[in-house]
């Protein structure tokens, strides 16, 4: 009686392949644009990671066809006594010593590009702390002429080496902006370091990418890339106390910010509010969102935070203060906006 069964796995073999191919590829394809996209490279470290990573996926399907190659040929190789020298030099080369050394030429390029990612060779250009707190991010610019603290956003000018001074007073977090780089981890008690240089302008996305707590998700920052010029244009801004209010709504909703207690956590400079628990607010009306990127900057979404801090990101160690007035709210959200 015939065995029909090898040429029934060989298509099984094929067509398992064919579909596996078309589902990674669409994975890949769909990930290659927009802000927070690692293909959609705009930086030094990312074009070299992103380099390494299709060099990675290129091995790995070269392994994978020869894996399902040797599948495919012992499944229509008879078990003759012919061939078990063949048969033992197939499993032993394609099986063990051709998927080593790929995997051993990828793992050792990988290594070899780390040190240039952590510690650049020659200094920076530029250098900030950041951060990573339950929920936010606290950023400090290092300039000569001192430090300036800001929260939730990074800019940086192009073509420009920034090290990163990566810090946690919490739990883990992850710092990442997949355009520009690779992603660093941020220690509680230790401090890390990476390296980034913007290649192009432009606006992009980072994210906290280690598991944080119940507001993991809601832990972006935006990430805007601007000439040398204009970035020295705004942190000379960023280094400017706080503008005084000078309408009638904007005066109210700075006393009612300080009634309220708001001083004690956030820090304002040029106003008596020089609290340090929470993100410094001294220019949070120019800022590119709200929360972490969570909210835009607009009025309304001002007034939803305060009122409603809690619902908008569960866990957030601020108090949601709904309870107060509705006109109290709408003018700490009016003089909030009227910090540029």
């Amino acid at each position: 009686m015939p065995i029909d069964t090898p040429p029934r796995l060989s298509a099984l073999f094929l067509s398992a392949g064919a579909r596996l191919s078309i589902v990674i590829f669409a994975i890949v394809l769909s990930a290659c644009d927009g802000r927070q996209s690692a293909l959609n490279t705009a930086g030094r470290a990312a074009e070299r990671i992103a380099e390494l990573f299709w060099w990675m996926v290129a091995g790995g399907f070269i392994i994978w066809l020869l894996v399902v190659a040797l599948a495919v040929y012992s499944i229509h190789l008879r078990p003759v006594k012919e061939h078990p020298r063949l048969a033992a030099w197939l499993i032993l080369g394609g099986g063990a010593v051709f998927p080593v050394v790929v995997l051993a030429v990828l793992l050792v390029s990988g290594l070899a590009m780390m040190p240039h990612l952590r510690v650049p060779p020659d200094g920076a250009d530029l250098e900030i702390s950041v951060s990573g707190e339950q929920w936010w991010w606290r950023v400090r610019y290092h300039t000569p002429a001192g430090p300036v603290d800001l929260a939730n956003e990074i800019r940086l000018p192009v073509n420009r080496r920034a090290l990163f001074l990566l810090t946690s007073p919490d739990v883990i977090h992850s710092f990442w902006i997949p355009p520009l780089g690779g992603k660093m981890d941020m220690l509680p008690g230790r401090t890390t370091r990476l390296v980034l240089e913007p290649l192009r302008t432009g606006e992009f996305r980072g994210v906290c990418a280690e598991y944080c707590g119940a507001s993991h998700a809601f832990m972006g920052f935006p990430v805007r890339v601007t000439t040398q010029e204009a970035f020295d244009a705004w942190l000379e801004a960023q280094r400017a106390p706080a503008v005084v209010p000078t309408g009638a709504l904007e005066r109210r909703g700075q006393q009612a910010f300080l009634a309220n207690g708001c001083g004690a956590c956030h820090s304002v400079r040029g106003t008596a509010a020089d609290g340090r628990v929470g993100p410094d607010l001294t220019h949070v009306g120019s800022r590119l969102s709200l929360g972490a990127g969570v909210l835009a900057n607009t009025h309304a979404e001002f007034t939803r935070w305060i009122a409603q801090t809690g619902q908008v990101k569960p866990g957030v160690h601020m108090p949601s203060f709904g309870m107060l007035p509705e006109h109290d709210i709408n003018a700490i959200a009016r003089y909030l906006e009227s910090l540029q």
